[in-house]
């Protein structure tokens, strides 16, 4: 189990750091598309070395009713 949570851990830290070399943090304003577009990519993790590039293209939120 202790195994299993490190490799996550590492996964994940790897997928941060790969968001942070492509400059997404780095917008003041972030919308839908742009946190979609990190969590993609920090879940991803090492796949983002060999190739992948996940991005979001339109986030439709949806309005509160009244």
């Amino acid at each position: 189990m202790r195994i299993g949570a490190i490799i996550v851990l590492i996964w994940l830290l790897i997928g941060g750091f790969a968001a942070y070399q492509r400059d997404y943090f780095k917008d003041d304003t972030p919308d839908c598309k742009k946190v979609a577009t990190i969590a993609l990519n920090v879940v991803a993790g090492p796949l983002n070395y060999v190739g992948l590039d996940p991005k979001v293209g339109d986030c439709d939120v949806p309005e509160p009713s009244e």
